[in-house]
């Protein structure tokens, strides 16, 4: 397991404070990485360092993306946090089910902004949604106080177990750019023979399609299998 295979994502977030405390607790549990994704305020500016307090270099080295796709495509499997239970076909776990996710992969947590969290469009990009156990009555949690509790419990996960895994060492697992450029070719052939009918089911269809494929845990050589089937889907018309 590695510290540095573990990375934060903020989208959409609002408030400058709510960036530098994220900051700062990255920081906390010796973590580096934060990512963040159309940011609604200037990035970086003087409030986000004043609160980063001591954590202005991970301020400094952060990753700023115009949209979600982007963000992730580099990391193995994305963990997105979430107070309401959403009914989709996707794995929903709790603090104690990370001790079975694969810190030896790129994870990335994916916090959604504070007025309105994640919708299941940017649910649909995640392997997994993830709960944290609060007051059934009053379950919101400010932004940084949620990546605080998620990057304790991984810090101690990291330090109190080294997990063994029987998978090959010659199976590599796609990342996310590979299911992308996939998953793109998939929607272009379906684009080409009028699909996605009726159009305004377009995006609801889209969403669906990459739940199936960002949860299947593909390995890059099945990636380029079904990239490859899609293309002569396509020759064949």
């Amino acid at each position: 397991m590695s510290k540095n295979n573990i990375s934060f994502i903020l989208h959409k977030p609002q408030l400058s404070e709510n960036i530098g405390a994220c900051a700062r607790a990255i920081k906390n549990f010796d973590f580096n990485k934060l990512i963040l994704v159309n940011p609604k305020t200037t990035f970086p500016n003087d409030k986000i360092l004043a609160t980063s307090v001591g954590a202005k270099d991970i301020i400094k080295q952060s990753k700023n993306y115009d949209n979600l796709g982007d963000a992730i495509s580099k990391i193995d499997i994305i963990i997105a946090t979430s107070a309401r239970f959403r009914n989709k076909n996707i794995k929903h776990i709790n603090l104690y089910d990370l001790k079975k996710i694969d810190f030896k992969k790129k994870i990335g947590f994916l916090f959604g902004s504070e007025a309105s969290g994640l919708s299941n469009d940017e649910i649909s990009y995640a392997n997994y949604t993830l709960q944290i156990p609060t007051n059934p009555d009053f379950k919101s949690l400010n932004l940084s106080h949620s990546l605080i509790i998620i990057a304790q419990h991984v810090s101690s996960l990291i330090k109190l177990k080294n997990t063994s895994f029987k998978r090959s060492k010659k199976i590599k697992s796609a990342n996310k750019k590979e299911i992308q450029s996939m998953l793109s070719l998939c929607i272009k052939n379906l684009d080409e023979i009028n699909f996605f009918r009726p159009k305004e089911k377009k995006p609801k269809m889209l969403e669906n399609l990459r739940n199936i494929f960002y949860k299947m845990e593909l390995s890059d050589k099945e990636t380029r299998i079904l990239s490859g089937v899609f293309a002569s889907l396509g020759k064949k018309r």
